[in-house]
Order: C-alpha cells, then sequence, then structure tokens
C-alpha cells in the first residue's frame, strides 16, 4: 500500500535523450504550495524509489522523506522546499553514478567496470531535467537554491556533480558516500581543486557501515581545501548506524535542517 504524505506529483517515464533511457520522477510540493503565489528552493534526490514510497522502496523502507519535510515545515523548523525524487535505471545505476569507470565487482569471469557516465547523468540533470521542472514548477532556480542528495553511490555522485557542476548545485546531502569508488576516486577529485566552489556540504557516515573511516579522509580532505565544519560542512558520524535506508531515513531530518534552514539562504552561499 502505497505510503506518500502531501502533494506529490508524478512524472513516469521521463524521458532522456542525453542517457538514452527513461525513468520515473516524482515531485513534492510544499503545504501551501497550491495557494501561494511563493517560489521554492528545490532538492534533486537520487534512487528516487526509496525517498516517499515503500512499494517501491529498496527492501521495503522508504526514507519517509515526504513525511519529514511535512513535519519540519509545519513546525516552522526549514524553509519550504520542493523534492524532485529522480528513480534510477537499475541497470544503469552504477554507470550513471560513478564519476569514473572503476571496477565495482569482480567474478570468475574477470573483472565488471562502470561505464563512469557521472557527467552525462549530471547533463541530464541539469540539461534536461532541471529545465522541466523549472518550467512547470514555482522554484528558485539559481544554484543557490539548488540542492543534490543522495546515499552511497548516490552519494559519491552528488560530491562529484557538485564538484563538477557548481553554478547548478551548490547545498549538497552526501550521506555514506561510497568513497571506496576507484581506490578514492572521490579524494583525488577533492585534492584536484585549484579554488574551493561555493558548495554548503552535508557529509555523514554510521560507524557500523565497512570502511567507514574513509568519511573522515574525505571530511580532513574538504576541510584542507577551506570548508568550515559547523558552517558551509557539517560532518556527522553516527554510533552504531548500518548502511541501509532506515538509517539514511533516521537522519534526514537533520540534513534538511542543515541544508535548508529556515533563517534564508543557505550559510555561506549568497544569492
Amino acid at each position: 500500500m502505497s505510503t506518500l504524505t502531501g502533494d506529490i506529483r508524478r512524472h513516469p517515464r521521463f524521458r532522456s535523450a542525453i542517457l538514452g533511457n527513461e525513468r520515473d520522477v516524482l515531485v513534492y510540493l510544499p503545504p501551501g504550495y497550491r495557494r501561494a503565489r511563493a517560489r521554492y528552493p528545490v532538492l534533486y534526490l537520487h534512487d528516487g524509489q526509496n525517498c516517499f514510497d515503500s512499494d517501491t522502496a529498496y527492501g521495503g523502507t522508504e526514507w519517509g522523506a515526504d513525511e519529514t519535510a511535512e513535519r519540519l515545515i509545519q513546525a516552522g523548523e526549514i524553509e519550504p522546499l520542493i523534492m524532485v525524487a529522480v528513480a534510477n535505471t537499475g541497470a544503469d545505476r552504477i554507470h550513471e553514478y560513478a564519476p569514473t569507470a572503476g571496477v565495482f565487482e569482480t567474478t570468475r569471469d574477470g573483472e565488471r567496470r562502470s561505464r563512469g557516465h557521472a557527467r552525462r547523468y549530471g547533463r541530464f540533470l541539469s540539461k534536461e531535467l532541471k529545465p522541466y521542472i523549472d518550467a512547470h514548477y514555482r522554484t528558485r532556480p539559481g544554484a543557490a537554491d539548488t540542492g543534490l542528495g543522495g546515499s552511497s553511490m548516490g552519494g559519491l555522485v552528488t560530491l562529484s556533480l557538485g564538484l563538477w557542476f557548481p553554478r547548478i548545485f551548490t547545498r549538497l546531502a552526501v550521506c555514506s558516500p561510497s568513497a571506496w569508488w576507484d581506490d578514492g576516486a572521490l579524494y583525488k577529485m577533492v585534492d584536484g581543486l585549484k579554488r574551493k566552489p561555493d558548495l554548503k556540504i552535508w557529509l555523514d557516515m554510521g560507524t557500523a557501515e565497512p570502511g567507514w573511516g574513509r568519511a573522515r579522509i574525505l571530511r580532513d580532505c574538504l576541510l584542507e581545501k577551506g570548508w568550515r565544519d559547523g558552517q558551509d560542512l557539517r560532518y556527522l558520524e553516527v554510533p552504531g548506524a548500518h548502511h541501509t535506508e532506515a538509517a539514511w531515513a533516521a537522519r534526514f531530518d537533520q540534513v534538511l535542517k542543515f541544508l535548508f534552514p529556515k533563517n534564508g539562504p543557505a550559510l555561506g552561499i549568497g544569492r
């Protein structure tokens, strides 16, 4: 039984010419959207099947992103926002979320490698999906009001796209990122920055996750490049938390409070 909460619009089989495939997209609208004339910031979420609906979520456990946003908005704890849940495409997920062509599985028949299509996936989001959302909903389309978020490989692609497209996405929810990918390709991307982009980053990890210490290394890389802990970077280690949808759901309220605070624009980011 579907568990959608609030005003959620469906865009089934949204087609991408850039990627040559299609996926379902769900759009959460904040309380009062129909009555108001206001424009809203937008958070795009990867693995959209897992965000709102237990019927489609991995293992039947959703993030409850719609319920959490409704509660926090109505309580005045966060700024009202639009959330766009972008479904993955199953077999193509490993290719679209990977910034490099790394090995993701070794079998008797040899290594299986991702095609590393994260840049193409980023172009799909920025050149196909975002213009559609901006044209059909009352968004604030500037980079300062546009966020991106995901977990695991979704966390990996979130930070990668933030670094590559800082004029499109500036509020990043990097949950339990797969920092192990391709021998730490993400660390190299951060280390290679010539200047710090104006990004506000939430980074987290549970201490029961395999290789959880890699998130500390990533935090340290970001600090070395000029991010300020508690200002434009928030790092959270959750004691005993596992690599599961339930764990990410449990801290999604903290993610929203940091990235979309009630009192105006995100810290460190101008309009």
